[in-house]
This record gives C-alpha cells, sequence and structure tokens, in this order.
C-alpha cells in the first residue's frame, strides 16, 4: 500500500474519530451516515472545514439560527437562490423559519458527505410530518420525506458559497401541493 493511500485512511479515520467527539447535550447532532475524506488535507483546515459544515446541517436539523451563524461568512452567496428567498447569510434562516412553520419537526440525516480540499458535497435525507401550513394548503399530519444535495465551499473556516438542488417535485406532492397526472 503506498504511502499516499495509508495517509488518505488515516486522515479519513482520524475525520470519523473527530465527529464522533459530538459533546452528549448535542441530541439534535446532525447524523452522517458517510463521511470520505477525498484528498488529504491539513488538520486545522479539515477541522476548520468539518466544524462549519457540522454547524451548518446542525442548523438545518434543528432551526438554531446561532448555529448557522457560525457555519456561514457574512459574504455568503447561494448560486441556486429560489424566487422569494434573500441573498446572502438571512437567506438560509428565512428558508428555515418558512419551511419549519409548515413541518416543525423536520429532520435532515447526511447520507453522504465528501470533503475535497475547500469543497464538501452533501448529500441528505429530510423527514418531518406536514402539520403546519405551506402557501394555502393546510397539512393533515402527513410524511413528507425528500432529499436535498449541496455543494458549498469553505473559505477560513466559513461557508461563503452554497450550489443546492432539492426534490420539490416529491416534496411538493406529498404535502398534496402539486399533482402530476400520469
Amino acid at each position: 500500500m503506498s504511502d499516499e493511500l495509508k495517509l488518505a485512511r488515516i486522515v479519513k479515520a482520524l475525520a470519523a474519530f473527530t465527529l464522533s467527539l459530538t459533546p452528549a447535550f448535542a441530541a439534535d447532532t446532525v447524523k452522517i451516515n458517510d463521511l470520505i475524506i477525498a484528498v488529504p488535507i491539513p488538520d486545522p483546515q479539515r477541522d476548520a472545514t468539518m466544524k462549519a459544515v457540522r454547524a451548518f446541517y446542525d442548523f438545518w436539523n434543528t432551526g438554531d439560527e446561532t448555529l448557522l451563524q457560525e457555519a456561514i461568512a457574512p459574504n455568503f452567496i447561494d448560486h441556486t437562490l429560489p424566487a422569494g428567498r434573500p441573498q446572502g447569510p438571512e437567506g438560509p434562516a428565512f428558508a428555515s423559519r418558512r419551511f419549519r412553520a409548515a413541518v416543525p419537526d423536520l429532520k435532515v440525516t447526511v447520507e453522504k458527505m465528501i470533503v475535497a480540499g475547500d469543497y464538501v458535497t452533501v448529500h441528505m435525507s429530510f423527514t418531518g410530518h406536514f402539520t403546519g401550513k405551506f402557501g394555502q394548503t393546510q397539512g393533515k399530519g402527513q410524511p413528507v420525506p425528500f432529499i436535498a444535495t449541496d455543494l458549498v465551499k469553505i473559505e477560513n473556516g466559513r461557508i461563503t458559497d452554497n450550489w443546492h438542488i432539492e426534490d420539490n417535485l416529491t416534496l411538493l406532492q406529498e404535502m398534496g401541493v402539486a399533482k402530476v397526472n400520469s
């Protein structure tokens, strides 16, 4: 086995170990099912990256905006900004507040996270129950599972850029807001 491969495996093991050191009081910490460190990166950069992405996905898991403030940079840019969502750091907070009004028990699981230098790709699954209101539609408690994928850029330990795609068609069908004729 090459020294480079051994180093990559050690880095991956250390990253997994670091993630396992989550404080016991953080019961709502996002679950990460599969973490891949694609290329060796210096320990301080890896630690800062993991701190930022963990805070960002803990925010999506809980709605706690103090976690969002820890995660994103003041110059944060959403490159796939949906209509009606503010640009910048307020955008994710706005989206979370609006969606949690419809799905208060929203939870996210990180299915796969790939760290490659300054970029992190994250594939997530969301679960929750539509008990609130979305537009003119009142939820009936139905489950609303859907998936999403992010590509985030990290600079100086903060997320500066995000490109994302959500399975909105499945979500809106589950909510009863959209119907697809067969």
